[in-house]
């Protein structure tokens, strides 16, 4: 993981230099809104954590509207393996009884969401937590996933969402008041019931239908790595299919990437998958010149 480096030594006149180089980036996304998905160990290293809060506010401050959705995958397999459970994974989805959902909601939508709350609201912002529940915001169905190898079978996830609708009114509701929404990845059946949905999903379908600028995906690596480990800046839908195929993109990173390419051809004007162990790496991608991560191409 990257170390911060020492400010403390930067002149004045070299501070507001970095400042004004940031000038037309904060010019050309002032209003726009932007999905984040906040996940890795950005989500668990107490410095990293502080980092990504002070992002988010700097953001809402200069006039973006950032959004977030969050994961929990850690925290989840920690609880159930202190109540005695193995959490079990098919094609990078987790397999969701109704044991498992309960654990799901009380993690998602207690702990970890309000730990994220808390950590915007005492870096400067005014964050509220939401599920797909809230506003009618995500409705779901049970996914109904098809082997990879051969399609005509199908694997029992259990209580898994496949998103029917997002209605993003209560989160739009937010952005007008100022308020950063944090939303956690549940939706919910024609039945009430609650659909434990992929956070990389969730993501890329409200940043499709709140027209993001960009989609921003935090990750435990630099981005898209081909099978050498070199990083791979730019993806197109061809690149991906041969990359999948080859088994170079596979696991938890076929939902993400799945989901990036869905939002890209979908009208989200910018897709990132950014490495989340870089301080500030927000910042280095909203407001700097440099490329940093893989961009995902419709």
């Amino acid at each position: 993981m990257s170390t911060a480096p020492d400010i403390t030594t930067i002149a004045p006149r070299d501070r507001a230099e970095i400042l004004a180089q940031a000038l037309p980036y904060i010019r050309q996304f002032h209003g726009k809104t932007m999905v984040i998905k906040y996940g890795g160990n950005a989500m668990t290293d107490p410095a990293l954590q502080q980092d990504f809060a002070e992002d988010v506010v700097l953001l809402k401050l200069v006039g973006i509207n950032p959004v977030v959705v969050h994961g929990g995958g850690p925290q989840i397999e920690t609880l159930l393996k202190r109540l005695g459970k193995k959490g079990e994974f098919i094609q990078g989805m987790r397999v969701t009884d109704a044991e498992t959902m309960e654990v799901v909601e009380w993690v998602l939508a207690g702990e970890v969401q309000q730990d994220i709350v808390g950590l915007i609201n005492q870096a400067g912002g005014k964050a509220v937590g939401l599920t797909g529940r809230d506003g009618a915001m995500i409705r779901a169905r049970k996914l109904r996933m098809a082997d990879q190898a051969d399609p005509s079978r199908e694997h029992d996830v259990g209580q898994v969402g496949d998103i029917v609708g997002v209605d993003p009114a209560v989160v739009k509701a937010l952005q007008d008041d100022q308020f950063i929404p944090v939303v956690s990845p549940i939706g919910f059946g024609e039945h009430n019931e609650s659909y434990n949905i992929n956070a990389d999903v969730v993501a890329a379908k409200l940043a499709t239908v709140l027209q993001a600028e960009k989609l921003l995906m935090l990750t435990n690596i630099r981005g898209v790595l081909d099978k050498e480990g070199q990083l791979l800046t730019e993806l197109t839908p061809s690149r991906i299919d041969e990359l999948v195929a080859d088994g170079t993109i596979s696991g938890g990173m076929i939902p993400k990437i799945a989901g990036a390419l869905d939002a890209a051809k979908s009208g989200v004007n910018a897709v990132h998958i950014i490495d989340g162990r870089v301080p500030h790496a927000l910042l280095l991608e909203v407001l700097g010149n440099e490329p940093f991560g893989t961009m995902i191409k419709g």
